[in-house]
């Protein structure tokens, strides 16, 4: 597999991503909401980055099952443990491709009363979007390639990768 992003680049950005939510978020205490599992990898360096309080909750959802393109249909396969009324919320994303599954995340999770929502994706496939969306921040934006690696998978493999590589080249 040929790599895209090595550890490096991404820990620098990751790095760079944490100082501006710090700025973002100075005198609040997010509340960062891990999409799982590709997103666990990320939310772990992240929140290491980020020179605040917050807490942490994660919700499964899966649009892909085990193919390489997103089916367009979102499954829940677990929600939040806490509460959302009243808090500044950081939804932390492994990639934005078609973007509904963030859609539908971002309907639902506006219903629960938080006092801020944003989005932190490491990666952003903005020619496959299918629902436009805000993403607050972005780490890089990729070509539609299927990537793999730093918590990205394809069939349950390569996940801990600590470099994001094309899958099959």
């Amino acid at each position: 597999m040929k790599v895209l992003l090595s550890r490096d680049e991404i820990q620098a950005r990751v790095r760079e991503m944490g100082q501006q939510i710090t700025r973002d978020y100075a005198g609040r205490e997010p509340h960062l909401v891990c999409v799982l599992k590709g997103g666990c990898t990320f939310l772990t360096d992240l929140a290491r980055e980020i020179d605040l309080p917050l807490s942490l909750d994660y919700m499964a959802v899966s649009s892909y099952g085990a193919a390489t393109k997103s089916s367009g249909e979102v499954r829940m396969l677990k929600d939040l443990d806490q509460s959302l009324e009243g808090r500044d919320v950081l939804i932390v994303e492994d990639i934005v491709d078609t973007g509904l599954t963030l859609n539908y995340l971002l309907n639902l999770l506006r219903t629960r009363g938080p006092r801020s929502m944003k989005v932190a994706s490491l990666l952003s496939k903005p020619s496959r979007r299918l629902v436009e969306i805000p993403v607050d921040y972005v780490g890089f934006t990729i070509d539609d390639l299927f990537v793999v690696g730093y918590g990205l998978d394809y069939n349950e493999k390569f996940r801990n990768l600590p470099h994001i590589a094309v899958y099959g080249a």
